[in-house]
């Protein structure tokens, strides 16, 4: 059995919604978990990932609201107190990321520097 961790992460109600939404639309594959992450790129050297992929043995497992989540232990440093928003709005749509780590943000909000 795996451990469940704290979640590194939080998702306010309107993302809890909006990922509920994604989840229980037809056809979504139900052995997928919500991943939050990073990769290299980026306008400021690091881009967030937010995506439904299939676990494996190098994520840490935790749930938000229901929502079962994962993330690659190595990416905890990034993102610890991380809070994802969703927003709805005409001129702003999508989700947005408030990371307490980043020293340098981009204008476009996906992309960040530690």
């Amino acid at each position: 059995m795996e451990a469940t961790i704290t979640a590194p992460v939080s998702l306010t109600a309107s993302a809890i919604e909006e990922v509920t939404r994604l989840m229980n639309e037809e056809g979504f594959d139900k052995n997928n978990v919500l991943r939050v992450g990073v990769k290299g790129g980026g306008c400021s050297g690091m881009t967030y990932i937010m995506a439904f992929d299939a676990a494996t043995e190098n994520d840490e497992r935790f749930e938000i609201e229901g929502i079962p989540c994962v993330m690659e232990r190595s990416h905890g440093i990034y993102l610890m107190g991380m809070e994802v928003d969703w927003q709805g709005g005409l001129n702003s749509r999508g989700f947005t990321f408030n990371n307490p780590n980043a020293s340098k943000t981009c204008g476009c909000g996906t992309s960040f520097a530690v």
